[in-house]
């Protein structure tokens, strides 16, 4: 069938058709380090954490990037009220949002760049836009001139004439347009600022991330993501620096979630409506607060209380129980009992039909609440052939498939459970896994040092053999199984 998404630069599904073939490359706009995470913040990152992992279980090399906005008004102001140097205080809220992301089952993307250490791309990209005439300077101010890229409100929808309107922005009687947006802004006392060919000064919000996807994907790349509230101004300023400073397309396709509300009102730092992650897990464990954010479509909006989360964890401990129930069933071995091949085989093909459910169900725009529904009836039959058969000696082969299939969906794409907590691995034995690993990619690096490739191959290709993944990323080697 393949994999369908909604694009909202078309407002329509399309196919999803990468750039290459066998790759998909994903920009995901990430926080703005200045406090701890609310939950409308953490559902674009656990939504497109899914998305990938469902790539990849596609067989996709997904290369991921998501940055940290680690320059900006809020941090600065936050700054100054605690005292702190504006980049420590960002610094600090990195640790903590990785802290929140990992309680999630969130795994780290690829690249996290800072815009704190792309000054010189954003510099260099600011300068080709002034040389090809879609910005200008007055006085250390770097703008963008809307009025110079004609397809300018192609994504929102909304024709120049539209936006002048209706658009709140920053008023300068400088600036030729009032919706031209800073690029570059001029030093002021106290703030963070770098050397530029304007004078000393900081970037403007919008110009880092055309600088730091172009660095690592290039200058198109397939799928950007966010929450709808940056398609304006945030994703249309984007695209229109992008697409003027390279003459092509910037993004294939645009993702975008919908809002968490509380009582119908988008949550929101700045109306003081919002629940910070930090908090929640307080009180509920990651996988609950992660199976509430997947149990609606990302793009539908998704009002939030307490007492869903309640809910949503006793529904979750349905899927857990299946899970032991696999487990205790697998430990007891295959039985005696050889009356049964015709109905064990009948219930490998409606195993065999789940999975055939599960994927029509992500590749219709990553439907996750429909693919959960589809795993509770799963689990039902998974139940009923444990009750049914677990005495037969064909059993062992189908229960291998249907293990397979509930821990790869609900483990390994939906990140909803953990199986090593549910099935008795200690954490001993994890420690000790995790020291194993440590210590054979240390070899492996070591081997590479010297230029020793078919060591370095050979572990590689035998970790494979066993079902784990080697990962060489900027920030160092990463495995999984």
């Amino acid at each position: 069938m393949g994999i369908k998404v909604y694009n909202t630069l078309t407002r329509k599904k399309e196919d999803f058709v990468p750039l290459k073939s066998d790759k998909v490359t994903m920009y995901v706009c990430g926080p703005t380090t200045y406090n701890y995470i609310h939950l409308g913040n953490a559902r674009p990152i656990v939504v497109f954490d899914t998305i990938r992992k469902y790539f990849e279980y596609k067989g996709f090399k997904v290369t991921y990037v998501q940055n940290y906005t680690d320059v900006d008004d809020k941090i600065i102001n936050k700054a100054k009220e605690e005292g702190v140097d504006p980049l420590k205080l960002a610094e600090r809220y990195i640790r903590e949002y990785e802290k929140d992301a990992e309680a999630l089952n969130v795994r780290p993307a690829d690249v996290h760049p800072k815009v704190s250490t792309h000054i010189p791309e954003i510099i260099n990209l600011i300068k080709t836009l002034v040389e090809k005439g879609h910005a200008y300077e007055i006085d250390g101010d770097v703008y963008f001139e809307v009025d110079s890229f004609e397809d300018y409100g192609k994504l929102s929808c909304r024709s120049l004439d539209d936006l002048r309107s209706g658009a709140r922005v920053e008023v300068d009687k400088r600036k030729k347009n009032p919706l031209d947006f800073a690029l570059w802004k001029a030093a002021k006392p106290g703030e963070p600022a770098w050397d530029s060919p304007w004078g000393k000064g900081r970037p403007g919000w919008h110009i880092e991330c055309s600088a730091m996807s172009q660095k690592y994907l290039g200058a198109t790349f397939d799928i950007h993501g966010g929450g709808y509230d940056l398609v304006f101004p945030h994703h249309e300023n984007e695209l229109a620096q992008s697409e003027a400073s390279t003459n092509c397309q910037f993004v294939r396709y645009w993702l975008h979630n919908g809002f968490i509300t509380i009582n119908q009102e988008k949550m929101s730092k700045s109306t003081g409506n919002f629940f910070l992650v930090r908090e929640i897990l307080s009180k509920y464990p990651g996988d609950v607060v992660r199976f509430f954010l997947l149990s609606t479509h990302y793009r539908s909006p998704l009002d939030f209380d307490l007492s869903k989360l309640a809910e949503n964890q006793k529904a979750l401990e349905r899927i857990k129980n299946t899970v032991r129930n696999l487990s205790e069933v697998k430990k007891q071995g295959p039985g005696q009992d050889s009356a049964l091949e015709q109905d064990v085989k009948e219930f490998q093909q409606k195993i065999a039909d789940f999975r055939v459910q599960l994927e029509a169900a992500m590749e219709d725009d990553f439907n996750t609440a429909l693919a959960i529904g589809i795993l509770f009836d799963l689990c039902r039959e998974i139940n009923s052939g444990i009750a049914a058969f677990s005495k037969s000696k064909y059993f062992a082969e189908a229960l291998a498939e249907a293990w397979e299939l509930l821990t790869v969906f609900a483990q390994d794409i939906l990140g909803i459970l953990r199986v090593d907590e549910l099935t008795g691995t200690s954490a001993a034995d994890s420690e000790f896994v995790n020291g194993l690993m440590t210590i054979i990619l240390d070899l492996r690096q070591e081997a590479r040092n010297k230029k020793d490739w078919n060591t370095a191959d050979l572990i590689r290709n035998r970790l494979q053999a066993l079902g784990v993944t080697i990962e060489d990323t900027p920030q160092g080697v990463r495995w999984r199984r």
